[in-house]
């Protein structure tokens, strides 16, 4: 075909698609057509990103790479270029080129809410097929892959799946074993361990190695725990959510035929968030990437907040490196906040040196300017919040258009008091949720029996609840007996009546088991919604909540029948339900999941949950040094940088009125203290910073080291208490002789032991340093670390 008609083909052909998606912004467009190889979008906060994702899968469906190269059918002839011309959906079928099947498309995101968004979407816009694509978190993805091959792991496809307070019993489970004291080795700092090992792809023979080389005791006993840990997860047929993508990456680097497979399954590969990955989800992007190269991560640079997680930010800087010839697309537009509140936003966030770069603007008003509030003390403070909030609402806004933010929980408890006074109706984000009641997961511990039988840790939890005659020494007695043969508990109670020590008990026992292998026979059979009402009626869980008739028990009933909606739920979701596909989407429920917009309150939660949400008015509390940012950060470029992206998180998630509050002294775990401060707060120009009740010379200065003192005057008439006396200036003291010294084993709450390495005066503390046997090395305040002396 000659170049003119090439021409006019691909011309019509833009038109077409462009045509389509004229409602996006030039960026967005750009973002939506470069279907082919590797893509960075860099979607700063508020700029459509799951817009982008949603037409990008929609353009991939309807186009296929049409939008992105200058190929032309071999039978094209000038009655396409006619038929293009008319913009109808004729039109659209000329106009694709290779278009993509909805089931070659996975799309990952965060959130199990998110991916249901994804679908519900593509949808509306694409019909049936939009529901096809393989929109879900990497854990619900990995759990898909492994069910079709976790025999070549040697797992069943009916594994199921620990929580993180399943791996944490657990781990209590294997200390008691043990005769460990759970101080010496807290579990939380255990599991964090043996998550690492499993991120570093370590195996825990490997780890093993690594530790005995170290000639470092505690290492090995570490060691030796994950080892346990291990092999009681894989003895009862369960993976912990680390487990499901080590496993996958495991299974696709050890079988070249199953990952042959899923390369032709996945031609097209979207990640979102991808600044929140982890090394194992690095590599298992890559390695599903490898079939056809065409990878599009979604994510901010300036949004990494999850290190504490296992996130790295490295994922999403070092992305170029990875795909040479990668297309970088940034989206700076944004649709959510006014001028003045991304101004703030771009100010603070430009100090960070570990980023990629951008600017978010708008096209829409300034409107006011963010407000800091200095108030006297954590008092004042909750009642400005009240005061303002009670403000609003008189101006018409809704109690559910504002949200406070705090660095951790602890700051809450004020201003809760405050909204109660005032009658202010909140909620706090991050509470006991729904499968986190004692009473759902006793019936989940059930149905997951019944999916596995060779579950222990569940199973220990259910076979007395309800109370029937199996005491705990027991049980104890029947584990002792199923270590020794190297079986399964409940193939001990199943031939109870085999083992003499078990005489007593045997009776109960054989019953309790009769009963599982009974609905164990019904699983197949019935659909989840009626075993589970089987169950219900077998065990006698919910007659026992009714028969006590306190208010409590009534509540704990009313849950254990709602159980059953949310099995109806995932029942009319799901083309095939099956038992072990509820529990795994149980087990993969996350809080953000658990969000629910529709209550007209105020929300109170950390900033760290407030990602991905926003709100009319946002205050942000407790802009202090030491607290936000957090003492942990101060001398830590890496963590500062990190709290400084915390702090754009919480700034952006407003859409119209930013408050920002701080108090001159502040009381918190017991001691009173005068903060300075945040510095993050000195970063905001005054062009976008309306400041009230604000002492002269009172801020965070870099010249002054962080030891500088501020002068306090009395509050302003603005303030919202009756005056008082303004507390005196606090006189510079010497660091007083601590009771450690370098060279110390000490013990930490959060870390575990260490060796106290340095120790630097800092105003009237000391700024320490500790190498914790975990490996990890950390800077501390002395008085706020809260030490214990380790004897050795």
């Amino acid at each position: 075909m000659n170049n003119d008609f090439n021409k006019r083909y691909l011309e019509a052909r833009r038109k077409v698609i462009e045509t389509d998606f004229a409602g996006l912004n030039p960026m967005q467009r750009k973002a939506v057509m470069a279907t082919e190889g590797a893509l960075l979008i860099l979607a700063g906060a508020g700029s459509g990103k799951t817009t982008v994702l949603i037409n990008r899968i929609a353009n991939l469906m309807r186009y296929g790479k049409a939008g992105d190269c200058e190929e032309i059918p071999e039978n094209a002839g000038i009655e396409d270029i006619d038929a293009m011309a008319r913009l109808d959906d004729e039109a659209r079928r000329t106009a694709a080129f290779e278009p993509v099947e909805p089931w070659r498309i996975l799309a990952i995101t965060f959130t199990n809410k998110a991916a249901d968004e994804l679908k519900t979407r593509l949808s509306k816009m694409l019909g049936e097929a939009g529901a096809d694509v393989w929109a879900s978190t990497f854990h619900s993805a990995c759990v898909r892959i492994l069910r079709r091959d976790a025999d070549r792991l040697g797992f069943t496809s009916s594994f199921t799946i620990y929580d993180s307070s399943d791996s944490q019993s657990l781990i209590k489970h294997i200390l008691r074993d043990f005769d460990l004291d759970d101080k010496k080795y807290p579990p939380r700092m255990l599991l964090s361990e043996i998550s690492r090992a499993k991120d570093d792809c370590c195996s825990p023979e490997q780890y093993y190695a690594r530790a005995k080389a170290t000639g470092d005791a505690r290492r090995v006993k570490i060691a030796e725990i994950y080892a346990e840990y291990s092999r009681r997860a894989f003895a009862a047929g369960a993976m912990d959510f680390d487990d499901l993508i080590y496993y996958t990456v495991k299974l696709l680097n050890e079988n070249e035929d199953v990952c042959q497979y899923w390369h032709k399954r996945f031609k097209y590969i979207l990640i979102d968030e991808y600044q929140d990955t982890n090394k194992l989800q690095y590599m298992l992007a890559s390695k599903l990437a490898e079939g056809w190269g065409n990878i599009c991560v979604v994510g901010d640079d300036d949004q990494s907040i999850y290190k504490f997680r296992g996130a790295t930010i490295e994922n999403i800087l070092s992305f170029e490196d990875e795909y040479k010839g990668c297309r970088v697309i940034r989206l700076e537009q944004n649709y959510r906040s006014t001028g003045h509140i991304l101004g703030a936003a771009n100010a603070v966030i430009k100090n960070n040196l570990g980023r990629k770069g951008k600017e978010l603007w708008t096209k829409g008003d300034m409107g006011e300017k963010p407000e800091l509030y200095v108030a006297d003390n954590e008092h004042d403070e909750a009642r400005f919040v009240a005061s303002q909030i009670l403000g609003l609402y008189g101006k018409g806004a809704s109690w559910g258009d504002n949200a406070v933010l705090y660095r951790m929980n602890a700051q809450s408890h004020q201003i809760e008091q405050a909204f109660k006074r005032n009658g202010i109706p909140y909620k706090i984000f991050g509470g006991t949720g729904f499968f986190d009641r004692a009473e759902i997961k006793d019936m989940l511990a059930y149905l997951c029996v019944i999916a596995s039988p060779d579950d222990d840790l569940r199973l220990g939890r259910i076979i007395n609840n309800p109370p029937r005659g199996i005491g705990a020494k027991s049980v104890e007695t029947a584990a002792a007996i199923a270590h020794e043969n190297n079986c399964s508990l409940f193939s001990v109670i199943s031939k109870a009546d085999l083992y003499p020590d078990l005489s007593r008990a045997a009776p109960r026992m054989l019953l309790f088991a009769g009963m599982i292998n009974e609905l164990i026979a019904q699983k197949d059979e019935l659909a989840p919604d009626l075993l589970y009402d089987q169950l219900v009626e077998r065990t006698g869980y919910l007659r026992m909540l009714e028969e006590k008739h306190t208010v409590e028990d009534d509540a704990r009933a009313q849950n254990i029948k709602e159980l059953k909606s949310s099995i109806i739920n995932y029942k009319g979701e799901t083309d095939t339900p099956t038992l072990e596909g509820y529990l795994a989407d149980v087990a993969l429920y996350t809080d953000m999941d658990n969000y629910d917009d529709s209550a007209d309150c105020v929300v109170m939660m950390t900033m760290h949950s407030a990602k991905g949400l926003e709100f009319p008015n946002v205050f942000v509390v407790g802009c202090e040094e030491g607290i936000f940012p957090g003492i942990k950060a101060i001398g830590e470029a890496d963590e500062m940088e990190e709290e400084r992206r915390l702090c754009y998180v919480a700034i952006t998630r407003a859409k119209k009125r930013l408050f920002l509050s701080c108090a001159r002294q502040r009381m918190l775990f017991g001691r009173t203290t005068a903060n300075r401060v945040s510095r993050f707060i000195d970063e905001i120009p005054e062009e976008h910073l309306e400041k009230r009740n604000i002492p002269r010379g009172y801020g965070y200065s870099e010249k002054s080291q962080v030891q500088k003192e501020f002068a306090f005057r009395a509050p302003s008439q603005q303030s919202f208490k009756k005056p008082v006396a303004p507390p005196s200036a606090p006189k510079p003291k010497a660091a007083e002789k601590p009771q450690f010294s370098v060279g110390d084993r000490v013990r930490h709450k959060a870390f575990g032991d260490g060796k106290l390495s340095k120790m630097t005066p800092m105003g009237n503390d000391y700024l320490i340093e500790i190498e914790f046997d975990s490996g990890t090395v950390k800077k501390l305040m002395l008085r706020a670390a809260a030490l214990h002396m380790v004897k050795i």
